[in-house]
């Protein structure tokens, strides 16, 4: 069965819809809803153009991606139609987050907006995290010690950039810097632009313009992985610090 079929009975789900009911809201019948979920046959472009804009997802994450692994239907958009999931879950309904890998960084500023590229990160669970949809970036660098290099931050996303709380760090996506970590500061008198600070004093902060801006997260925790050597570092043993937290974890808020 493709995803469009499990999507269509998983989103009407969601909603406490019947198939009737649903019908109903579509203009459509109740035998050509149960014909979709049951995969005798597929919807035509006209109807998925329907159901894109009932359930206000793109066409082509209805018809690719699994939404079952998503709790409900509160999908962020961020812009040109494309959509952050909340919150992408386990066969047990446990929350996941989505690892960066180090090596990755580089590629995540052309695949952040790409669903499959995301499908493919590895994801964890943390179950101490509190709600949103949270990842886990890679720390190059000192600019921000004591985080040093080597750490991880994972961090919340941040719907409304008008929602950045001053003097907090934050990881940032930008068009020319790619994946940054800074503290985040709004100037006064000045709507258009962020100031971004390093802790570290050697570096000088820098204003970046807010359309500049392609995603924002805010921090949530730090695990510091200083402890291990280079063989330990590989994404796999990475993930197993995570998930048996033999790792360390800074308390929200200390940077």
């Amino acid at each position: 069965m493709k995803p469009v079929q499990t999507n269509i009975k998983h989103l009407r789900t969601l909603r406490k819809l019947s198939q009737e009911r649903f019908a109903d809201e579509l203009n459509w019948t109740r035998s050509i809803v149960g014909a979709y979920e049951e995969g005798r046959s597929e919807p035509p472009i006209d109807r998925l153009i329907e159901l894109s804009n009932y359930f206000d997802i793109p066409i082509d994450i209805l018809v690719k991606k699994d939404l079952r692994k998503a709790k409900d239907t509160s999908f962020i958009e961020v812009g040109n139609k494309r959509i952050l999931f909340p919150i992408t879950v386990n066969e047990d309904n446990q929350d996941l987050i989505e690892i960066i890998p180090a090596k990755a960084t580089a590629g995540y500023l052309s695949g952040y907006d790409d669903p499959e590229y995301i499908e493919q990160l590895q994801k964890i669970k943390l179950p101490f995290l509190p709600t949103g949809t949270h990842r886990a970036f890679p720390i190059k660098g000192d600019s921000m010690l004591p985080v040093k290099d080597g750490s991880f931050i994972v961090a919340k996303f941040i719907e409304d950039i008008n929602d950045i709380k001053n003097g907090r760090t934050y990881v940032v996506l930008t068009k020319h810097d790619g994946l940054v970590y800074k503290r985040v500061y709004t100037p006064e008198n000045d709507p258009q632009n962020l100031l971004l600070s390093s802790d570290n004093k050697a570096y000088k902060p820098y204003l970046t313009d807010k359309d500049d801006i392609l995603e924002l997260w805010e921090f949530t925790c730090c695990i510091n992985t200083q402890e291990y050597d280079e063989k330990e570092l590989k994404l796999s043993s990475i993930m197993t610090m995570f998930q048996e937290l033999k790792v360390e974890l800074e308390a929200v808020g200390k940077f």
